[in-house]
């Protein structure tokens, strides 16, 4: 009964990889953000931190709503190494719409622009697929892709406090030494 104790805190918590998404446990393919100033950066670049990228379209309501909570979760765990990336892959997206998308939003973290194609390639989806957005991944500092979106509504991948309490387990794993939240224990008075 107390084994059963801390797996029944854990999904209610909502922190179960096996509540997370598949498919997951693989390596990421590699992976160029094109960012609006043309500026190519590679997905590997980034290895060591917890990255979630989200495939939007920069007229979706959803996908709005999702980046406004990444920026919040990004300004919270961002010091302790979490990096998150929005990728637009509208039909004839711009390094401007980028930028217009970003700024209306607050988008306060890395945003770039790519085609369908090449994000079909890195999701491994059919083209059916296209319309469900945003489409999120998580990877893990090892570049291990933990969690992914189904082609079909993703609610825990698009919810705050699942998003944070499942980040918070994915810092905490190989988390680089000294980066880890210090606590003080209170100091005992002597007089």
């Amino acid at each position: 009964m107390r084994k059963l104790i801390p797996l029944a805190v854990s999904l209610a918590l909502g922190v179960s990889p096996l509540a997370a998404t598949a498919p997951v446990l693989r390596k990421s393919p590699e992976f160029t953000i094109v960012e609006p100033s043309g500026k190519q950066t590679q997905l590997s670049s980034l290895k060591g931190k917890v990255v979630l990228i989200e495939f939007l379209l920069t007229n979706c309501p959803h996908c709005m709503r999702v980046s406004q909570t990444l920026t919040t979760l990004h300004k919270e765990l961002g010091p302790r190494g979490f990096q998150p990336i929005a990728i637009a892959f509208d039909l004839n997206i711009t390094g401007a719409n980028v930028t217009s998308f970003a700024q209306r939003f607050g988008v306060t973290y890395l945003m770039g622009y790519t085609s369908s194609d090449k994000v079909d390639a890195y999701l491994g989806r059919e083209p059916a697929d296209r319309l469900q957005v945003p489409q999120i991944v998580v990877i893990d500092r090892a570049g291990v892709i933990r969690a992914q979106s189904r082609p079909v509504r993703e609610a825990n991948l698009e919810d705050e406090i699942y998003l944070r309490n499942f980040l918070n387990t994915l810092l905490i794993e190989n988390a680089p030494a000294g980066s880890a939240k210090k606590t003080t224990s209170p100091r005992k008075k002597t007089n």
